[in-house]
């Protein structure tokens, strides 16, 4: 077991896979310029997990998948910000112009990729990403993006409150600290969420 405490979700029938279905999404979670940079949202693993990002993507690409990337955008006065820019509001400064708020170029979206843009933690919440996934019939979501414990985590619990199977492409996403990232790993591996690597998402 690779976590010490496991063998309690175990014996609680916690842990088991969803597995993947016949019609799967990519969603990359807030891969911007500001969550590359230590220096304002970033650190940890996070730039790794963009470049792993890449291959998956271009995977997502050539398979004809449906793929929407986010952001976080927030008016240029702020006057759309809640209780989230209340808890952290450096949060303000990523607008639409804004090149913080800009996808990284490594992963530039292409003509028929959604762009979400958003002001709360899920990629669900308050934007039109469901009504995307459910026009094309979606039934597998997977996931990259970060961060793990924040972004990631509330669109992964909201994909699976809407009924998809959903997978964290474990090498595509990062935190900021790395004990958060694991932790938040563990934890949705056991109620949210299967975990796979790059690999073994395009093997699949």
């Amino acid at each position: 077991m690779s976590h010490p405490e496991e063998a309690i979700y175990q014996a609680q029938g916690m842990g088991n896979s969803s597995g993947m279905g016949a019609a799967p999404a990519l969603v990359l979670v807030d891969f911007v310029v500001g969550f590359a940079d230590p220096a304002h949202f970033g650190g940890g693993n996070i730039g790794p997990a963009i470049e792993n990002a890449v291959a998956l993507l271009a995977h997502a690409r050539a398979k004809a998948w449906p793929v929407a990337h986010t952001r976080v955008v927030y008016a240029d006065d702020g006057s759309d910000g809640g209780v989230f820019t209340l808890k952290a509001p450096s949060l303000l400064k990523l607008t639409e112009t804004s090149p913080l708020s800009q996808i990284v170029p490594q992963l530039t979206p292409i003509p028929g990729e959604l762009v979400v843009r958003k002001r709360g933690a899920s990629a669900f919440f308050d934007t039109q990403l469901s009504g995307f996934l459910r026009l094309r019939r979606v039934d597998t979501l997977i996931v990259g993006g970060c961060t793990t414990s924040g972004c990631v985590r509330a669109t992964v619990v909201d994909a699976m409150q809407h009924d998809l199977r959903t997978i964290v492409a474990v090498d595509c996403v990062g935190d900021r600290a790395l004990g958060p990232h694991e932790a938040n790993l563990f934890d949705m591996r056991q109620k949210y969420a299967d975990l796979m690597t790059n690999a073994a998402l395009m093997a699949a």
